[in-house]
């Protein structure tokens, strides 16, 4: 059988950030070679590249059945839903979505975005080292964009407790918050951990694919007259992310094969 992967992001109508999705794409079909064929679709604004258009590739190449995977950072996302119920993974969405279902003539399965795995706290922890001088004596502050919807925000809540608690394990910080934007809960997180290490430093980590508006001019407008370091840098681009991709199409087929 001939498998597809589908790889499902935000679209945008910069350049850039659809030129990040394919180099991590690209890396991707080196990676799984003849195994899968590979298409990158996105969400919205990327004319003829939207969910309906990767689907269609993938058929015409002649896939028997396709693993579709959200390139987004965390569950808690509604986009990750409505994505998975175009894609026809539930039968109903949990929030109303202009979103077409789209028309899937093969078997397809939908996973999960990258949430808290490991390959997440692998690119986290490197940027952390690029801003860290004293790891024992440094708390993180993980910001990420939020949802203010019930579900939604409980897995955003969740896949950041996660995250910090394996920095902290891993890289010897001394310990971590989590602040959502759509909360506005910056300046609470930031001085909860003031409070906790009073003489330490902050470092701040933002949870984000790819730098733009929300890593360039929201995030620092929020720790504006805030003592911290703040590294700026997002997910993409980092190998790791390409790696985590690989890695969940390999089990996706193992476990298909079985």
């Amino acid at each position: 059988m001939q498998s597809g992967l589908l790889i499902v992001s935000h679209g945008s109508r910069e350049a850039g950030w659809v030129s990040l999705v394919d180099d991590t794409v690209a890396a991707v079909r080196s990676a799984v070679g003849g195994d899968m064929l590979v298409e990158a679709a996105f969400l919205e604004l990327v004319e003829g590249r939207l969910i309906q258009d990767g689907v269609d590739r993938l058929e015409a190449q002649g896939v028997d059945r396709i693993f579709s995977l959200p390139l987004f950072v965390s569950s808690g996302s509604t986009h990750v839903d409505e994505i998975g119920w175009a894609l026809g993974a539930y039968s109903e969405p949990k929030l109303e979505t202009d979103l077409p279902r789209a028309n899937v003539r093969v078997p397809l399965d939908y996973g999960k975005p990258m949430d808290d795995d490991p390959e997440v706290v692998d690119v986290l922890l490197e940027r952390l080292r690029e801003i860290s001088k004293v790891a024992d004596r440094e708390s993180v502050l993980l910001i990420g964009h939020g949802s203010k919807e019930s579900g939604f925000k409980e897995a955003w809540q969740q896949g950041m407790a996660s995250i910090g608690e394996r920095l902290v394990s891993r890289g010897g910080y001394r310990g971590y918050s989590g602040a959502l934007l759509q909360l506005d809960e910056v300046a609470d997180r930031y001085a909860e951990l003031r409070e906790r290490n009073p003489g330490g430093a902050i470092l701040v980590a933002p949870l984000f694919l790819s730098e733009g508006y929300f890593t360039s001019l929201v995030i620092p407008r929020e720790l504006d007259g805030l003592e911290c370091r703040y590294s700026g840098y997002a997910y993409m681009p980092h190998p790791r992310v390409a790696d985590w991709i690989v890695r969940k199409a390999k089990e996706w087929l193992l476990k298909v094969s079985e």
